[in-house]
């Protein structure tokens, strides 16, 4: 009997206005025929799905940038979700969005044809940081972009921001949070920048060209997105994300429980049935494999024993709620190692990382892996 049970469905639109210095995500700044070839072979790759029929329980939509797409080409590719994974009633159905690229148009259309979550790279809330990272926005267009998604009808709203930006102060860092919080969103991702290799700030710091916050300023500004969220009733649910009650990423979630999710799109990352696999990540090789009826994973691995505890380990102490210890067998003197360093702690059922373990999250996964 075919596997009817539900599963996460992720869609990567892999195009963007321009790339971002910091950026290490598969994103291509093109325009023209590309573009619309590759929706197509989107279109496609979901409707020749080897699980098409199984439900949705959530849909995002990642990137690149989906809404670069006009609104009829990102509506054709939802159609074809909609149709190969119908979704679970009140599933959460995402897309993120530069609030560059969006208008009341297009978020009336998304949100007429279903989707019901809008996760804006906001980034910062300051001229000078958005020029510093290459973002085509400006900060007004962040509040315009929220004021659009909210008159579309949108009631779940998430932004993403970034500290430790080049340069950046503990002062300016408090002024995106305020300015972020003025604007009652009902989930907030807040991530340390990190200088990935193969990105043109990793050449720029290499050559000196680039300077961070220190490592205490760095402790300090997750501090204070802790202590500011918290008084504002979010509720911090993972490393970097902080919801208002009930309003956790449900999509995200999934990721960190280690489910299955089905992936579609140029480079696209997905995990079903045991198995983890990467498609193609250009668009013209895309492309050219959907068109010829190729493959389009040019990774794949299967998740063995071994594999899926390392994973589960580490995903699992990045939730609040801990690592549960059910059929985990843990090495006992690791586990006092981390107890006495005050790093975890622990009870019958679960193990969680302290706040101050939340700095060494990385530490902490390879002691008990």
């Amino acid at each position: 009997m075919a596997n009817r049970s539900p599963l996460a469905v992720y869609v990567h639109i892999p195009f963007c206005p321009s790339k971002c210095g910091y950026c290490d995500f598969n994103s291509y700044a093109m325009q023209g025929e590309i573009v619309g070839r590759t929706v197509e072979a989107i279109v496609a790759d979901i409707q020749r799905s080897p699980w098409a029929g199984r439900p949705a329980k959530t849909i995002f939509f990642g990137g690149g940038t989906p809404t670069y797409l006009d609104e009829g080409s990102l509506l054709r590719i939802f159609q074809a979700v909609l149709e190969t994974h119908p979704p679970l009633d009140g599933a959460e159905i995402t897309s993120e969005a530069n609030p560059g690229t969006v208008d009341h148009s297009k978020f009336a259309a998304m949100r007429t044809a279903g989707f019901n979550r809008i996760s804006l790279g906001a980034q910062s809330f300051l001229d000078s940081d958005l020029i510093a990272l290459e973002r085509v926005h400006k900060a007004g267009d962040i509040e315009r972009a929220v004021g659009a998604a909210r008159e579309a009808g949108f009631d779940n709203v998430n932004l993403d921001l970034m500290f430790a930006l080049p340069n950046q102060s503990i002062h300016a860092w408090r002024r995106n949070l305020d300015r972020a919080l003025a604007l009652e969103p009902e989930h907030l991702s807040l991530y340390c920048l990190t200088i990935e290799p193969n990105t043109a700030f990793y050449k720029r710091h290499l050559r000196g060209q680039l300077t961070q916050p220190d490592d205490d300023q760095q402790v300090a500004m997750y501090e204070e997105c802790v202590a500011r969220t918290e008084a504002a009733g979010f509720r911090q649910y993972e490393i970097s994300n902080f919801a208002k009650p009930g309003r956790e990423c449900a999509h995200n979630l999934c990721y960190w429980h280690a489910e299955e999710y089905a992936a579609y799109g140029p480079g696209a990352v997905g995990m079903v049935e045991g198995r983890r696999y990467t498609n193609l990540k250009h668009p013209l090789g895309y492309c050219e494999a959907v068109e010829a009826g190729l493959p389009l994973p040019f990774e794949s691995e299967h998740l063995d024993k071994d594999t899926l505890r390392t994973e589960r380990i580490m995903l699992g102490l990045r939730l609040n709620e801990g690592l549960s210890l059910t059929g985990l067998e843990l090495e006992e003197r690791g586990v006092r190692r981390l107890l006495d360093r005050g790093w975890v702690e622990s009870d019958a059922e679960r193990l969680r990382l302290t706040p101050a373990g939340r700095h060494f999250c990385s530490e902490v996964a390879l002691e008990l892996i």
